[in-house]
């Protein structure tokens, strides 16, 4: 069975929506979900609580109040990767796990980037974080297959439309970084050379394609398919939409050796949420 995985950013939800996100996530075939856009309130929770009680693997950094990061929930088992230790700086947007393959093991890195404004505070935070990811990544650099998923908050130099004056060279550099310094390929645009989609629109003619995954080279040789799942941004018949990002799903011919004993996590937490049964 191939190795699979999605990324999306969930927007810090309500209780609510973070219900009906469980509902749709526990109902997908990908093995590993890389989350954005957590938060330490009650929907980030209810979601890592609920897949817990399932018996899924859950990677939840803790955040500081009032700070967003990622989760990664896997139906796979997996071991803690040494980036989240290493990164310094806004610790909770970045969480890795390493599962084990046929190949050997993979390691999945969750990442939400910092957005900015044009103030100069927003601007070095970003920045800062940037850098010191990057730094992150090469200090824990190893011969592993690696795949980096999630909300990079950035565009390709090459972006349709390009959104001129939005992004400064640093944010593109960035981008060129995890190739150039990180040999790590772009893996949509690997398979889909000149097709324009996009994750996050404003207005639909003006979209961008912020949702990312990268990987090894030994992780393009195993790349099957990598391809946006748009239904995430659908609205429902209520005016209701489960975020406003697309989802992003890879697809590796590798096997994972070990897989976790799960239960539905909609029947789990509903059953957390039960009374005890009194007993006469």
């Amino acid at each position: 069975m191939p190795l699979s995985l999605l990324t999306v950013n969930v927007g810090a939800p309500s209780i609510d929506r973070a219900r009906r996100q469980l509902r749709w996530l526990a109902a997908r075939p990908e093995q590993v979900l890389v989350l954005t856009e957590t938060k330490a309130t009650a929907g980030s929770m209810f979601l890592a609580e609920a897949f817990t009680s399932a018996g899924y693997s859950v990677t939840y950094p803790e955040h500081a109040p009032g700070e967003l990061g990622v989760m990664i929930v896997s139906k796979l088992a997996a071991t803690m990767d040494p980036l989240g230790a290493a990164l310094d700086y806004l610790h909770a947007r970045a969480a890795g796990v390493v599962v084990d393959t046929d190949e050997g093991p993979l390691r999945v890195v969750g990442v939400y980037v910092p957005s900015r404004d044009s103030t100069l505070e927003k601007t070095e935070r970003k920045k800062t974080w940037l850098v010191r990811f990057s730094d992150a990544l090469k200090r824990t650099a190893s011969d592993e297959s690696l795949v980096v998923l999630g909300d990079l908050n950035v565009l390709e130099p090459s972006h349709q439309p390009a959104h001129r004056g939005q992004f400064a060279q640093f944010e593109y550099d960035f981008y060129t970084g995890l190739t150039e310094l990180h040999d790590l390929t772009d893996l949509f645009r690997h398979l889909h050379p000149e097709l324009v989609e996009h994750s996050w629109a404003r207005r639909p003619e003006l979209g961008y394609r912020y949702d990312h995954a990268h990987g090894s080279p030994a992780v393009v040789q195993r790349l099957m398919a990598c391809k946006y799942v748009h239904e995430t941004r659908e609205l429902s018949p209520d005016g209701s939409r489960l975020t406003d990002h697309s989802g992003l799903a890879v697809r590796l011919s590798l096997t994972a050796n070990r897989t976790l004993l799960t239960s539905d996590p909609t029947t789990a937490v509903n059953a957390q949420n039960e009374p005890e049964p009194t007993l006469f």
